[in-house]
């Protein structure tokens, strides 16, 4: 025997019926914070700020990256 069911809601309907989190502003300050990124461009500090951001990494490990992305920005 198969059963079939049809559920006719929004996804936020859905959301709500099983109890989940509203990940709204969550996602609203991501996105902010993406447009901010494309918006201003790469600079040496967000790039760092990354790399902190994906491991521990060493004063010395950052130095050796600070010193690169300034050497690519002809900064001296």
């Amino acid at each position: 025997m198969k059963v079939t069911v049809d559920v006719d809601c929004t996804p936020e309907e859905a959301r709500r019926f099983l109890g989940l989190p509203d990940l709204t502003p969550v996602h609203q300050a991501y996105v902010e914070r993406m447009t901010k990124a494309v918006t201003d461009g790469v600079t040496p500090d967000s790039v760092a700020d990354l790399m902190k951001s994906w491991g521990p990494m060493s004063e010395a490990g950052m130095g050796m990256w600070r010193s690169m992305l300034e050497g690519m920005s002809g900064k001296t």
